[in-house]
C-alpha cells in the first residue's frame, strides 16, 4: 500500500510549487513561431512553447502517463511502470518504456538521456525538481488534484496533455466514454433502487500491526464521481484540500450509517488486503453492521484512484457492478 499512499504525501508540496513557479518562463529548445507552434500556459503558470505536437514524451506520475496512453501516446519514459502496471490496468504500457525512478524523486539524467520531446509532470514535484526538468526539455506540469472541484481538474490535466500531444480529438473521446458510463451506471443505479443509498469508499494500510483507513470523504474524485451516480458519499471526514482524503481506525468506521455500501480497493500485487487480513479477526470490524450484512464490497485491482477518466470510467463500471449485482 506504500505506493497508493505517494500521491496524498506528495500533495503537501503542492501549494509550494504553484506559489514558487508561478511565474517561471520555461525555456523551449525551439521556435514558438515555427508553422503548427504550440503555446500551452501550464498549472504553475509558465508558458510552455512547442514546435509542433510532441511523440517522444515522458511522464513523471501515473495520471498523466495514464491520460499519455488513453489518448495513444506511449511514452519514452514512465516513473516506476512496474507499479504503475500493478495499480493501474485501465490504460496499459506498451513496449518498454525506460524507468525514470520514483515519482516523487525522477531522474533526470535519465531523463536526459531519452532526448524527450516533451516531459508531463504535476505540481506535487518541487519547484526545484521541475527547474532541472525544464533544463532538458519543456514541461508541461498539470495540477493533480483539487478538492473543490476534481472532474474539472481530472477534464483540465487530459485537455492541457492532449494539446501538448496534438491529441484534441482522442480526448474528446475519453472523455465521452467517461461521461456515457456515468449517464449509464446511475440509470442503473435507479433502476435498481439504489439511487441515494449512503456509500464509504476507502482503502487501507497497514503500518507496524497498525491499520489505517483512509476515507475519501468530500472533495474526493471517487467521492465526486460517486455522487455524479447519484449516490451519497457517507463520509462526514473532512478531507485535505487537494485529494479530498480522511484519516480514521477502524473504530471511526462506527459512526459510519448501518446500512451504508461500504467500498474499498486493494491490491494483491502491493500490500494485499488489510480488510480480510488484518481486520479478519477485528472484533470491532466483524460487528460491524454493514459487515454483518455482508455490505462489503472490494473493487477489482487495477483501478488507480488518482488517475483520470479511463479510470474513472472503470470506476463507475466497478461500483454499479457491485451494487447492482
Amino acid at each position: 500500500m506504500k505506493r497508493i499512499i505517494t500521491a496524498a504525501a506528495l500533495a503537501v508540496t503542492a501549494a509550494v510549487v504553484l506559489t514558487g513557479c508561478g511565474t517561471t518562463e520555461a525555456t523551449s529548445r525551439t521556435s514558438s513561431s515555427t508553422a503548427g507552434a504550440i503555446t500551452i500556459t501550464d498549472a504553475t503558470g509558465t508558458k510552455v512553447h512547442l514546435d509542433g505536437p510532441a511523440t517522444k514524451v515522458v511522464g513523471t506520475e501515473w495520471n498523466v502517463v495514464e491520460d499519455l496512453v488513453a489518448l495513444g501516446v506511449q511514452p519514452v519514459g514512465v516513473a516506476d511502470p512496474k507499479g504503475y502496471g500493478n495499480w493501474d490496468t485501465t490504460a496499459p504500457l506498451t513496449g518498454s518504456p525506460k524507468d525514470i525512478g520514483t515519482r516523487g524523486e525522477p531522474s533526470t539524467d535519465t531523463i536526459a538521456s531519452l532526448a524527450p520531446d516533451l516531459i508531463v509532470a504535476t505540481t506535487d514535484l518541487s519547484a526545484a525538481t521541475l527547474e532541472q526538468l525544464r533544463a532538458i526539455a519543456p514541461v508541461v506540469a498539470v495540477r493533480s488534484a483539487d478538492a473543490s472541484h476534481q472532474i474539472e481538474q481530472m477534464t483540465t490535466d487530459l485537455d492541457m496533455i492532449a494539446k501538448a500531444t496534438g491529441r484534441q480529438q482522442q480526448a474528446a473521446k475519453v472523455m465521452d466514454r467517461f461521461h456515457d458510463a456515468v449517464a449509464a451506471g446511475k440509470e442503473a443505479i435507479t433502476r435498481a433502487g439504489r439511487s441515494g443509498d449512503d456509500v464509504a469508499f476507502a482503502d487501507g494500510y497497514e503500518v507496524s500491526n497498525q491499520v489505517t483507513i483512509r476515507p475519501y470523504a468530500d472533495g474526493s474524485l471517487i467521492g465526486d464521481v460517486t455522487e455524479e451516480l447519484g449516490l451519497h458519499n457517507a463520509w462526514d471526514v473532512t478531507g485535505d484540500g487537494s485529494y479530498g482524503l480522511g484519516s480514521t481506525d477502524v473504530e471511526g468506521l462506527t459512526k459510519l450509517p448501518s446500512d451504508v455500501q461500504f467500498l474499498y480497493l486493494a491490491n494483491d500485487a502491493d500490500g494485499g488486503d488489510v480488510f480480510t487480513s488484518a481486520l479478519g479477526s477485528n472484533a470491532v470490524w466483524k460487528a460491524l453492521p454493514f459487515v454483518t450484512a455482508g455490505h462489503v464490497h472490494r473493487l477489482h485491482d487495477g483501478i488507480w484512484l488518482f488517475g483520470g477518466p479511463a479510470s474513472m470510467t472503470a470506476y463507475v463500471h466497478a461500483v454499479v457492478t457491485a451494487l447492482t449485482k
